[in-house]
């Protein structure tokens, strides 16, 4: 099949959830036969013509002009003609917003679409939300959602049948590397206990409150160190926090990193946590689970579809530093409780293989060949 998937950002420049996603998506698609074309917003240094970067994979950089209003609709108008260029069996919408164009072809040139839900669009409210997402999710041909409770949420804007299919992970990046390699690499000294957080620096993500659990959590050992590994608007705010709760030799902000390194850091770990006030589906937490990692996590969206309470790590309520803490503490004092969540978690992250992933995705396109 031809198929198109817009997404409204891509690597190299963006990656995040969604980002890394979509061209897990796209390459696992282009290796199976399909001929793949990703739309997406231009960066700055990258070619704005078609750039084949994989067998059978196109990505097209769409410039994206910033004008209120009319930066928005010219970006639409443009994807609309680079779709119409490609003619294709199928246009996979990875985002509410870039919906838009589909609706266009569908109505002009008779292309269908399908929609798949990442979570952000859904939960978090944003301009314009009700009439684009009325507009976009009624003239879908279908829908697919990340998690069960992500199904229940569009239910309420979309009548018809709604398929759900997880995030997946290239468990491969997990299983060549080992624990003591990836703290040699890191300059971690075996025997350290190390927390990792990886995302976006947002308030939405709730990382104000993993920065004060550990006041609490270093009086039980204060050579414990916490790893921030992402930036974000609250960067600044966050470091504050760290030095007026005189954390600075506790807690260190690494930065972005590129995607590809994220498996070192989370393998050298011993805990992931994910204090978010709000989350679909997030690939971190299966990167985590990949990493035989037990995750602290909050009890919000579809947090509970991927986290089995003392199974393979444990939820806790948002906004709770004690909580936070007193998970963390649990899963430090006991070596053999750490090493049986590992153990759980290696087993269930074989659940969210992208194969298996691209398999179920293929059943829906099957109603379109």
């Amino acid at each position: 099949m031809r198929i198109i998937i817009l997404v409204s950002l891509f690597p190299p420049k963006w990656i995040a959830g969604t980002e890394i996603a979509t061209y897990n998506i796209a390459r696992h698609l282009a290796k199976r036969g399909h001929e793949v074309h990703v739309i997406t917003t231009m960066d700055k240094g990258l070619a704005n013509e078609p750039k084949l970067v994989d067998e059978r994979l196109y990505i097209h950089r769409i410039v994206s002009q910033k004008i209120r209003f009319l930066g928005i609709i010219s970006f639409w108008i443009k994807i609309f003609f680079e779709i119409k260029k490609i003619n294709p069996e199928i246009i996979q919408v990875q985002s509410i917003l870039i919906g838009i164009p589909a609706v266009i072809s569908k109505k002009v040139l008779k292309k269908p679409y399908i929609v798949w839900l990442r979570g952000s669009e859904i939960y978090i409210p944003w301009t314009f939300k009700k009439p684009i997402s009325k507009v976009v999710l009624e003239n879908a041909d279908d829908l697919i959602a990340l998690t069960k409770d992500m199904e229940k949420a569009i239910q309420r804007t979309f009548a018809g049948k709604i398929a759900v299919i997880p995030n997946g992970i290239d468990l491969e990046e997990f299983e060549t590397l080992s624990k003591e390699k990836s703290r040699a690499k890191l300059h971690i000294k075996n025997g350290k206990k190390l927390i990792i957080y990886v995302g976006t620096l947002r308030p939405i993500k709730g990382i104000k409150y993993l920065i004060q659990s550990m006041k609490i959590v270093t009086k039980y050992d204060d050579k414990l160190l916490l790893l921030l590994v992402g930036d974000g608007e609250e960067k600044e705010k966050l470091k504050n926090l760290v030095d007026e709760l005189n954390l600075s030799k506790n807690i260190k902000f690494v930065g972005r990193i590129i995607h590809e390194r994220i498996p070192e850091y989370l393998i050298a770990s011993d805990i992931f946590v994910l204090p978010s006030l709000s989350e679909g589906f997030p690939l971190v937490s299966l990167e985590a689970m990949a990493s035989g990692l037990p995750i602290v996590a909050t009890n919000v969206r579809g947090l509970p579809e991927i986290v089995v309470d003392g199974e393979n790590g444990y939820l806790v309520e948002p906004m709770n530093p004690q909580q936070i803490a007193e998970k963390i503490l649990l899963l430090l004092k006991n070596d053999e409780l750490r090493d049986k969540i590992s153990r759980n978690n290696k087993d269930k992250a074989r659940e969210y293989s992208w194969v298996s992933v691209v398999d179920r995705l293929e059943m829906v396109y099957e109603n379109y060949k």
